[in-house]
This record gives C-alpha cells, structure tokens and sequence, in this order.
C-alpha cells in the first residue's frame, strides 16, 4: 500500500493505526520480492555469514565478560575465576559453531575458487586452481566476485529500507528522506560511503581475499607445505611455508626483493608483493584492516555511548549533572593518553586480557573510556538545543518519564549528530593504532597478528629501494581509510544541515573583506 497523496484522510487513518505486519500482509508482493533476493544473496554465502555473526557475538561475549571479571575480580577473587570459568567455556562453544560455519561451502571461498596451485612444467599447466588458471587470474577472480557481492548486497539493503518507505511506512515523508536524498547527490559523501564499504569488506572477508591464509603464512609457516615446480631439477618438489618465505625475502637489495603483482620463486602469487620476512604483504593487510577497524569499532562504541548518555543528562537536568559532567571530560582530557596506554599495558602483562583480541580489547578500552570527552563536546550543543524545545516540555507537563523522553524525544535528534563526528574520530584511533604498532616495545597488536604500523615499520629502511612496496602500500591504505571516514562525516553534516555546506569558507570570505 504506497503512500501517495491521492489517499483519501480515511485510507491514511487506516494505515496508521495498522501493523507493519498488517500492511505486509495487504500488499505482500514488495516485501516478497525483496526477500526473495535478500535471501538468495544470504545463501550463496551462509557459511561465511553466520561465521561473522557467530564471531561479533563471541567478540561481544569476551568483552562483556572482560568487565565483569575485572569488576567482581577486586571484590572476589573466587567469583571472578567463576566469570572467567565461564567466559572460557563459552567461548570455546563458539568456537566450535564458528568452525563449523566456516565448513560451510560457499560460493565465493577458497575451496570453490582456489589459487594455490603449482605448475607441472615449465610451461605449465596448472594444478589445483581455479580451471586450471594461473593463481594470479584466480586469485583476481575471486577478489572482484567478493567486492560485486559485498556492493550488491550493501546496495539490496538499501534498497530494503526503500521497498520499506515507499510501501510500508506510516508516515508518508520524515526529515530523513532529506538527508538521503541530499547523500545521493553528495559526490565527496559517495567517496566516503564507497571507501568506507571498501575497507568493510576487506575486513569482513579477509580470509578469501588473501592469496594466501594467515594461518599457513603468517601464524604457522612452518606447520604447512607447499608444492612448486622447480626449474633446476624438472620436477615438483615440496616445501614447507616458513622455508618458501625465508627465500622470498623483499629486503631491497639485489634479487632480495618480490615486489607488486609478481611471483615468488615457489609459485606464490603476491599481489602487494612479500615483507622482509617473505610473509604475504596483501594477505597481511587484509588481516591488518580487520584488525584495525574491530579494534576501532569496539572504541567508538564504547566511547559513543558514554557520550549519548552523558549528553542527553546534562543536557536534560543541566545544573549540577551538567557541571558534574564537564568536570569528569576535563579530568580524563587532562590525562596524556600515551601514558595511560603504557600504564595499562604493565598493569595488565601476563594478564589474559592482555590476550584478548591479541590485545586490542585493552586498547579499545582505553580509545574508548578516553575518547568519549571529545564527541560528548561535539554532541553536547545539539542535546541542549533540543532540551529547550517545546514537546520536551509537553512531554515533561503529561508525566513521561525522563528516560523515556530522552529516548524517544531528544535521542533522535542527537545521534545523526554523533554519526558525524565518531565518523571522524574511528580515522584517528585507527591512525593512533597503527602508530603504537609502528612504536612496538608491547604497545600496539601483538605479534605475529597483522598490522599495518608494524608493516611500515618493517620497512621504513627500504623506502628509497625496490623495495619500497613494504611500507608505502600500508600508508596508502591509512590515508585512504582515514580520508574516506573524514569524507563520509563531512557528507553526512551536509545532509543533516545544508546550510553548513560551504559555510566554513563564505565565513572566511566575509571576513576577508571585512578586513
């Protein structure tokens, strides 16, 4: 049932006062045959999927529990071994599915279009890849298939919430119909949604984007063999992982190197080239970027929702919650934050936390609990704005109680606002990530788990040889990252408010002249 403004007032009073279900069931045809697709695309990669989701429920898991455990652990000791009992255990439950959700055939794995293959002369043929290919046409293959499927299912959920508005809402327009309009004409916001959804999917299905897996590259070479042919003898040979990259090394000197979309000695096929360790540098980066943007995501959400919360009190109470709050942002501002970070990681050596998420819990906790001060200042004009507002009081005068108006009234207004500026903000923890990484001596990952400060660590001494690849390819990739963040922020403002488009410069302008 479209909502048009041919409906008579009768037709709109009956749709409002339905269900969605109802309106579903009057006009099932839309909803059918978007699902239909949704769940095609589901399909062809269920396995994959329900890893992922397994794998942020366990995320969510350890992280609640890390809390707890800290929590009751200075209290009891015994009811924190009960906690860490527990979160063990779980985890290891998780595991189990997650692994099982990962031997899920599915269209776009490794297993359906392999690359790792050898060849059986000197010419070839090819074995164990995809139709026989060369593993960098395979490898090439499976790359654009994953980015086709990632874009298309970001653009059929979109295209949910249109199916939604145009057949199914209530209401016939809302402020957000604007805001989208305005983005689809926004060129620097597409920039930004595109790069934004580039990196996700990098990060969302690492494990097939990698010419190789970190586990038999990265975590266990030495665990794992390879075949290749060899020229000298005429015949395949097998190798073990570690050996292969020992004798792949990109050190930037003579034939120490194995640079952009070229093959190793073994066969290998590395699209970013190899490290000075002869480890993949594209696998690594990959690996790096979901590291990174977990470890980011985990920060801004526990640092966006202390914001939100402290913002919409003191700006609902005001008075003595409000100062109350200013002083704790000062207080933790005050705090040098590389200091902390070092006093968290002496605390917390040998601790398991320190293990958590190869300790990027710990500094997600620190991002977060230190990073809050910045959006709460960034949100905090906007909550106070829409606390003078006139339904706040209607809603006070009718009873509502002060959470709820917070959250239904004030809320909405607020978190556009917030969207904006953690937008921002997840470029500069992911920069500060990959600094304390460059920085070692047991801040940052640890290792062997990728990361992309501890790659152009490696190689900031051979940036002037042909071995330049190995800390320009990681930098690129932050500077990408982080302007593709900064843009789709700055899209996102000009859509909630067009008249700050342009306005930084008419200011500068006006002033100009006024001079």
């Amino acid at each position: 049932m479209c909502a048009t403004v041919t409906d008579t007032a009768r037709q709109r009073d009956v749709r409002d006062d339905s269900t969605l279900r109802e309106r579903i069931a009057a006009n099932p045809k839309p909803a059918a045959t978007w699902a239909a697709v949704a769940l095609g695309l589901i399909a062809v990669e269920f396995g994959a999927l329900l890893a992922g989701i397994i794998l942020v429920l366990d995320s969510a898991l350890i992280g609640t529990t890390a809390l707890v455990e800290v929590f009751v652990g200075v209290f009891s000791p015994a009811a924190s071994e009960t906690v860490l009992g527990f979160q063990q255990s779980a985890t290891a439950f998780l595991d189990g599915l997650r692994s099982a959700a990962n031997s899920i055939p599915t269209l776009l794995s490794r297993e359906t279009i392999p690359n790792q293959g050898y060849k059986t002369g000197p010419n070839g043929p090819w074995e164990n890849t995809f139709l026989g290919l060369e593993p960098a046409v395979a490898w090439a293959i499976r790359a654009t298939l994953v980015y086709v499927y990632a874009f298309v299912l970001a653009y059929w959920a979109f295209r949910g919430w249109r199916v939604y508005r145009d057949h199914y809402r209530n209401a016939d327009w809302t402020p957000r119909d604007d805001v989208v309009d305005r983005l689809r004409g926004h060129r620097w916001a597409q920039f930004g949604i595109v790069v934004v959804l580039v990196f996700a999917t990098m990060a969302l299905f690492a494990p097939s984007l990698g010419p190789t897996t970190v586990e038999q590259n990265i975590e266990s070479p030495y665990s794992h063999e390879i075949q290749y042919f060899d020229a000298e003898s005429g015949e395949v040979q097998t190798a073990l992982a570690g050996d292969a990259n020992f004798n792949s090394k990109s050190k930037g000197n003579g034939d120490q190197n194995v640079g952009p979309m070229t093959y190793d000695d073994f066969g290998r096929f590395h699209p970013f080239g190899t490290l000075t360790n002869g480890r993949d540098l594209f696998t690594f980066a990959v690996m790096g970027a979901r590291v990174s943007l977990t470890v980011s995501a985990l920060a801004m959400g526990l640092a966006g929702i202390i914001a939100i919360i402290m913002s919409l009190a003191s700006a609902y109470y005001k008075g003595i919650v409000d100062l109350a709050t200013i002083l704790a942002a000062d207080g933790i501002t005050s705090i040098p934050q590389l200091l902390l970070l070092l006093m968290v990681a002496m605390a917390f050596r040998g601790h398991w936390l320190a293990d958590v998420f190869n300790g990027g819990f710990l500094l997600a906790l620190v991002f977060g609990l230190t990073g809050w001060p910045g959006l709460w200042r960034a949100v905090r004009g906007p909550a106070l704005q829409v606390s003078e507002e006139e339904w706040i009081d209607a809603a006070e005068s009718f009873g509502q109680r002060p959470s709820v108006t917070m959250r239904k009234h004030m809320l909405p207004y607020v978190l556009p606002y917030l969207l904006i500026y953690g937008s921002m903000a997840v470029g500069g923890i992911v920069i500060a990530l990959s600094a304390l990484s460059f920085i070692g001596g047991g801040l940052g990952i640890n290792p062997p788990t990728p990361a992309w400060g501890r790659a152009i660590e490696m190689g900031r001494n051979y940036v002037s040889t042909q071995s330049w690849h190995i800390a320009l390819i990681p930098g690129m990739l932050i500077v990408i990252l982080v302007t593709g963040l900064n843009a789709f922020g700055d899209g996102i403002r000009d859509a909630i408010d067009p008249e700050s488009e342009g306005g930084a410069e008419e200011e500068a302008a006006a002033g100009g002249t006024a001079g």
